[in-house]
């Protein structure tokens, strides 16, 4: 077969055209844009596990609180900005990884900021990377919230297979204080959970644990906590 410069043409056009129709599948796959099938708990035999503690006394645990707050985060989809801000919270439009976190404790009736200034003012040993202490941009740190939890949250295991670990308002770190978020109560296929976060992605909950080294696995417990330690939210 003769092979004319219109075929060429079109041979490059088809192979154009499969390369845009496979980057996109792949774009809608990563960015979990094509709907799944989500799973409870019980899917797997899992049993929830509830906070002992309804700091706001709202009739719903920490944790139930905890997860409500993120996802309404995610669904209010704030611009991907991490500008400093003089009071210390963004505004509900803008927001990073480390917002999702403050917001989610604000629904459970905790002033996060207040609870890691105070800390940072009884340890300042252990935040090894603050120079000058701000605590309007200190609890919107990863590493700070990292030492944070640490203290006072009870360290889980890093291991996405090891499902029945993993419950609903956990806080998870990812790739070294790189980035946080807060387990979703959806669970994948394999029963692993969904992930509430911002790293300006389209979906803000999704099957996302996978995505990069998980390097922090947290609880927090409040009945465990010295209440000199906890701040409500005004």
């Amino acid at each position: 077969m003769k092979i004319t410069p219109k075929r060429l043409i079109k041979s490059a056009a088809a192979i154009f055209a499969a390369l845009i129709v496979c980057t996109g599948l792949y774009a809608a796959e990563r960015f979990n844009l094509i709907p799944k099938r989500t799973y409870s708990a019980e899917h797997f035999g899992i049993e929830t596990v509830t906070s002992k503690t309804d700091y706001n006394r709202n009739g719903a645990d920490d944790y139930t609180d905890l997860v409500l707050g993120a996802r309404k985060d995610a669904k209010n989809h704030p611009k991907y900005d991490g500008t400093y801000q003089d009071g210390g919270f963004p505004p509900d439009n803008i927001g990073v990884c480390t917002d999702v976190v403050w917001r989610a404790f604000r629904n459970a009736g905790y002033n996060l900021r207040e609870m890691v200034d105070k800390d940072i003012t009884a340890r300042p040993e252990a935040y090894t990377k603050i120079t000058v202490r701000d605590k309007n941009i200190d609890f919107r740190r990863v590493y700070n919230l990292r030492v944070f939890f640490e203290k006072y949250a009870v360290s889980l295991s890093t291991d996405p297979s090891d499902i029945s670990q993993w419950q609903p308002g956990d806080i998870i770190i990812f790739e070294n204080d790189k980035h946080i978020g807060i387990v979703s109560d959806k669970r994948n296929a394999k029963g692993q959970p969904y992930i509430i976060h911002n790293g300006g992605q389209p979906n803000r909950e999704e099957d996302a644990i996978e995505h990069a080294p998980v390097t922090g696995h947290y609880r927090f417990d409040a009945s465990r906590i010295d209440k000199k330690m906890l701040v409500r939210w005004e």
